[in-house]
Formats: C-alpha cells, sequence, structure tokens
C-alpha cells in the first residue's frame, strides 16, 4: 500500500520497501485527532479509502468534520528520523457519541496499514483509543465488526446491543437550519368534546321475565408468549445486519 503523507511518498508493502526502512516502532507511537495535523489529511484518506473505497473528495469532506465535540478522527502516527518529514500514518479510528448514552462512544472506521497488520499495532490503536476517551470522562466504548470478534474478544470487548451514533452534538441547531424546516401550521379552533349526558334506554314492555343467558366457555389455554426483544447473539451468529445485509456483531467494553 501507498500512502502520501503531504508531498513525501512512502510505500509500506513489504516487496517494495527499502531494507533501510524498519518497521515502526510501538513504543515511538502517538495517537493525535486528523483536526489537529491537516497536512496528513491526504495520506490518512489514502489509508481508508484502501480497506472502504470512496470517492476522495467525499473522504476528505468526511475527514475534515473531525474537531473536539465530536465526531472526532484519531490518527496512530509513528515519528520519522527527521522533522522535515512527515510522520507515517499507521492507523486510524473514528469516535462518536452515542445517543442517550452520556458516558459512552461509538468507535468507527477502525483500520490499520495492511503491511502492518498482525504487529500490535491493532492493539495499540484499539488501546490508546481507551484511553483517550476515559481522559475525557467516558465510561464504555461500543463497536461493530464483520469478522474481527476474537481480536475484540482479547481485548476485553463482549457482546452488546445496537446504539445510535450521533452525528454531530451541538446544543443548539443553527438558525439557518431552523429556517430550512417548515413552518407549524396555524392552530386549529379546539375541538368540541362529545356530549357524556346519558341517555335513558327505552323501557322494555311489561311481560314474564326472560331467563339468564348461558354460562360463556371457558377460555382456550394458550401456551405464553415468547420473551419481548430480539434473539441474543453469540459468537458464531447474530441477528443483526448493515445495511448491505451482511451479519454484523455489536460489541462493548467498559473502560
Amino acid at each position: 500500500m501507498t500512502l502520501s503523507p503531504g508531498s513525501t511518498e512512502l510505500t509500506l508493502d513489504p516487496a517494495h520497501q527499502p531494507e533501510d526502512t524498519p518497521a515502526p516502532n510501538l513504543a515511538e507511537l502517538t495517537l493525535e485527532p486528523v483536526h489537529c495535523r491537516p497536512e496528513l489529511l491526504d495520506a490518512c484518506a489514502d489509508l481508508i479509502n484502501e480497506q472502504w473505497p470512496r470517492s476522495r473528495a467525499s473522504r476528505l469532506h468526511s475527514l475534515g468534520q473531525s474537531s473536539d465535540a465530536f465526531p472526532l478522527c484519531l490518527m496512530l502516527l509513528s515519528p520519522r528520523p527527521t522533522p522535515e518529514v512527515a510522520p507515517i500514518v499507521v492507523g486510524h479510528a473514528r469516535l462518536s457519541r452515542v445517543l442517550d448514552r452520556p458516558q459512552s462512544l461509538l468507535v468507527e472506521t477502525v483500520v490499520v496499514a495492511r503491511a502492518l497488520r498482525g504487529r500490535g499495532f491493532g492493539r495499540r490503536l484499539m488501546e490508546g483509543l481507551e484511553a483517550f476517551a476515559q481522559a475525557r470522562g467516558f465510561r464504555r466504548l461500543h463497536l461493530t465488526t464483520h469478522d474481527q470478534l476474537q481480536f475484540y474478544a482479547h481485548l476485553g470487548y463482549q457482546l452488546g446491543e445496537p446504539v445510535q451514533g450521533l452525528v454531530f452534538t451541538s446544543q443548539q441547531l443553527p438558525a439557518t437550519l431552523l429556517r430550512a424546516f417548515p413552518r407549524a401550521p396555524s392552530p386549529r379552533p379546539p375541538c368540541k368534546a362529545p356530549s357524556l349526558t346519558v341517555q335513558t334506554a327505552p323501557r322494555a314492555p311489561k311481560g314474564p321475565s326472560l331467563p339468564p343467558p348461558p354460562p360463556l366457555p371457558e377460555p382456550l389455554t394458550t401456551s405464553p408468549p415468547p420473551p419481548a426483544g430480539p434473539p441474543p447473539q453469540s459468537l458464531l451468529e447474530t441477528q443483526y445486519q448493515d445495511l448491505r445485509g451482511c451479519p454484523i456483531f455489536w460489541m462493548e467494553k467498559d473502560i
């Protein structure tokens, strides 16, 4: 995979990697927000697009929405030997607030450079995310995965329930957005409540009283209704699906 941090090209594929370019040192990796390193936007977009192809303009726009108010995109960076050279973007993940769960964050778009997978960089990325979230007062992380259940289980994640990530967390909508909504219709006159006057039933003609009706039949016994809610998921199968209809597993971890 070829990354282009700024104007410097870097080839991470082992078959094309120069012999004098060692793999990044885990101890030297740092985790930094994308919006604090705008010069690395192109390299980060290349990294994500190799895993999930998307138009470059759309990817850059999505990364450009990162902010301290969430959603927030984080990059796992490896420093270069000299300050003049841009760091290597080793991995990426996005954090979003969760609807009705003020102490939770949703982890999305977790990716590590293909040539560096299986060497501990994914674990380092997830551990950095947990420390980042915990330092800001969050206590739980949620995520989804298709085929990395064992990886996340080894990190302490357990199967959980779906949550809704928030695209933006502003407490007050901007006036321009509010004006885009149609105005409320003019209030209608109050409806008159129906009359509750009890009407007397016509008296029955005098005569011999009718016999009482026969008793109602006993109700048929039925089996108890099934428990409410979806069936539980396991590490082998799940009832949840993504937008493409593929099985997806929801996982969570207290931090």
